[in-house]
C-alpha cells in the first residue's frame, strides 16, 4: 500500500527566514500538492540559547504573504502535534532512554574544561578533526567507561550530564539521496554526537528524526548542508527499527553569491543592493531593520516562480508558471546537484512579467495608495489609464508613483543638464507657437496632437526629435518618460497648455 506524501518544512526560530530556507518550504509545498499529500509545518525550536522573540511570528506571517499554507502546524493544528519541538521535550527522552537501553547511546559527564582539555591533546597529537568519538571516548567521563555503580550515583545526585549517540567505529554507511543518488560516509570519519543536552532538551538530530516517524514524514527535503548529517539520522532509523518507513532524502543544491562562488549571505546582499529575507524584519537585540522582497515592491507570486527555478527545471523552456502549474510540472528529479547563482536581476524581470499581467484596476491600487498619501486629487479612470501607460516600463509597484506622478502634478523642478543641451532659443520660440495651436484642437486625442506637432514642425522645418526632448521638458521637467503623445492626452489639454507656458515664462527667466 503506497503512503500518503507527508513533507514538512521545519524553520528554527532564531531570526529572520533566509530566502534559501522559503526556497526549502516551496518544494515541500509544492511535492504535497502534486500528490494530494499533507505539507507539514514544525517549529525546531529545540536551542532555547538561540530563540529570538517574533521569529515564529515572522516564519508564520512569511508563508501567509507567499501562499505557502501549511496543513498542519503550531497554527493549524493536526494529529501529530504538538507542533512545536520545545513542547515534545519527553517525548525524546523517553527515545533517548530507548537508545541507552539498546547500547545505542550512553551518558556523558564530561564538563566543558575536560571537553577543551580532550580537543587540545587530540590536536597536540595532530588528529586532523579532533572530536568526542570512538577512539576518544574511552578515555572521556561516560558510562561506557565508568563502573555501573558510579554512573547511576552521578545520575541519581542531579549531576550534568548529557547523551550521546554512540558512533560504530568502522562502518560503512550507504543511502540514497533523490538528488545526488548513492551517497557512502564511513563511520570512522563521524563523531558521537549529543542527542539529550544537560538541559534535557534534544538536539536536531534525535529530535527530527524522532518527530519525522511519528508525523509519518514520507520525504525530507532540505539543505545541503544537513547533507554531512543524514549518516546519523540514518542509524538512528536503523537502530529504532525503522527502516522500513524512513523517508526519502531529497537535499537541495546551495543558493550561490551573484559570482556564482560561495553560500549567498546577507552580507552579500547588502553588498548587491538586494533583500535576502522574505519580508522585513525588526531585530528585537539591536532594534535595526531589514527591508524584505516585500517591503521592496516584488510581488509573492513572482518570487514564487523565480525561486521554484533555482534548482529546479521543468525540462522546457517555460519560465512563467502560476503556482497551479508550477504543482503540476514540479518533480524531486529535475532538481540539480550544482550549486546555483542567485541572479537579483532575473528576479527583477519575474517581477516586471508579473506586473504587466495584473490588469489596470488591480495597478491602480498601488498608485491610489501614494496620491492619497501625498493629498493629490484623482479620477479613477485617469489612474487606470495611467497605470496602463506605465506597466511596460515598471518593475516594481512604486515605480508607477515615482514615473506617473508628473502626471497628475506639474514638475517641481525642470532638469538644468538637459535644458542646456536640448532647449535653444529656436526650439524655446517654435514651443511657444506651438501652444495656440494646441489651445485650438478640437480632440486632444494622442494620435491628433501627434499629427498637429507633425504639420507644425515640417512648417519650421524643424525635426520632431529635435522638439519632443523640449516639449516632455516642459510638461515633466525632464527628458525620460513613457509616450509623450499619450502623456499629454492623460495631462489634458488645459493642464499641458498651462505647464508649457509656466515653463516657457521659468525658463526664459533662467536663461536671462
Amino acid at each position: 500500500m503506497e503512503r500518503t506524501i507527508r513533507v514538512r518544512f521545519a524553520p528554527s526560530p532564531t531570526g529572520p527566514l533566509h530566502i534559501g530556507g522559503v526556497r526549502t518550504a516551496l518544494y515541500n509545498y509544492l511535492l504535497a500538492r502534486k500528490y494530494q499529500g499533507q505539507f507539514v509545518l514544525r517549529i525546531e525550536d529545540t536551542d532555547q540559547n538561540r530563540f529570538v522573540p517574533g521569529a515564529e511570528k515572522y516564519i508564520l506571517d512569511t508563508l501567509q504573504w507567499l501562499g505557502i499554507e501549511p496543513d498542519e502546524g503550531p497554527q493549524q493544528g493536526g494529529p501529530f502535534g504538538p507542533y512545536r519541538q520545545s513542547e515534545r521535550k519527553d517525548i525524546y527522552q523517553e527515545y533517548a532512554q530507548r537508545l541507552v537501553q539498546k547500547g545505542k547511546a550512553y551518558y556523558a559527564f564530561d564538563t566543558p574544561e575536560e571537553l577543551d582539555a580532550m580537543r587540545e591533546r587530540l590536536e597536540a597529537a595532530k588528529i586532523a578533526s579532533p572530536q568526542y568519538n570512538a577512539i576518544s571516548r574511552e578515555w572521556m567521563k561516560n558510562s561506557l567507561t565508568l563502573p555501573q555503580e558510579e554512573v547511576s550515583s552521578r545520575l541519581h545526585s542531579g549531576e550534568p550530564y548529557v547523551v550521546r549517540f554512540k558512533m560504530p567505529h568502522k562502518e560503512t554507511i550507504r543511502f540514497y539521496d533523490q538528488v545526488r543518488g548513492w551517497v557512502k560516509v564511513e563511520t570512522a570519519t563521524l563523531d558521537d554526537k549529543v542527542l539529550i543536552k544537560s538541559d534535557g532538551m534534544a538536539t536536531y538530530h534525535l529530535a527530527n528524526v524522532v518527530d519525522d516517524y511519528l508525523m509519518q514524514t514520507t520525504h525530507v527535503i532540505r539543505g545541503e548542508e544537513w547533507l554531512p548529517s543524514a549518516p546519523l539520522h540514518i542509524l538512528l532509523y536503523q537502530y529504532f527499527g525503522w527502516e522500513q518507513v524512513m523517508p526519502q532524502f531529497v537535499h537541495l543544491p546551495i543558493l550561490l553569491k551573484p559570482e556564482g562562488h560561495g553560500k549567498l549571505s546577507k552580507r552579500d546582499a547588502d553588498i548587491h543592493g538586494f533583500p535576502i529575507f522574505p519580508i522585513g524584519w525588526h531585530d528585537p537585540i539591536t532594534k535595526n531593520y531589514t527591508p524584505g522582497f516585500r517591503e521592496k515592491g516584488y510581488l509573492p507570486e513572482a518570487l514564487i516562480n523565480f525561486l521554484a527555478l533555482l534548482g529546479w527545471s521543468p525540462g522546457n523552456n517555460q519560465e512563467l508558471f502560476s503556482k497551479e502549474e508550477l504543482v503540476d510540472a514540479f518533480s524531486i528529479e529535475r532538481i540539480g546537484k550544482s550549486g546555483v547563482k542567485f541572479d537579483i536581476q532575473k528576479a527583477n524581470w519575474f517581477n516586471q512579467q508579473y506586473i504587466r499581467k495584473k490588469s489596470d484596476q488591480a495597478l491602480a491600487s498601488y498608485l491610489v495608495v501614494e496620491l492619497e498619501k501625498n493629498h493629490i486629487p484623482y479620477d479613477i479612470q485617469q489612474v487606470q489609464r495611467v497605470c496602463h501607460l506605465l506597466k511596460e516600463r515598471a518593475t516594481f509597484p512604486q515605480d508607477f508613483w515615482i514615473e506617473g506622478q508628473v502626471l497628475f502634478q506639474p514638475p517641481a523642478t525642470y532638469d538644468i543638464d538637459a535644458i542646456q543641451k536640448k532647449w535653444t532659443p529656436r526650439l524655446h520660440y517654435a514651443l511657444e507657437n506651438f501652444v495656440p495651436i494646441l489651445q485650438n484642437l478640437t480632440s486632444f486625442a494622442a494620435d491628433k496632437i501627434k499629427e498637429a506637432l507633425i504639420t507644425f514642425l515640417n512648417e519650421q522645418e524643424i525635426k520632431l526629435n529635435e522638439m519632443m526632448p523640449v516639449i516632455r521638458i516642459a510638461l515633466m521637467g525632464k527628458t525620460a518618460g513613457p509616450d509623450l503623445m499619450q502623456s499629454m492626452e492623460i495631462i489634458g489639454q488645459t493642464e499641458a497648455v498651462n505647464r508649457i507656458k509656466a515653463a516657457l515664462e521659468t525658463i526664459e527667466i533662467s536663461r536671462s
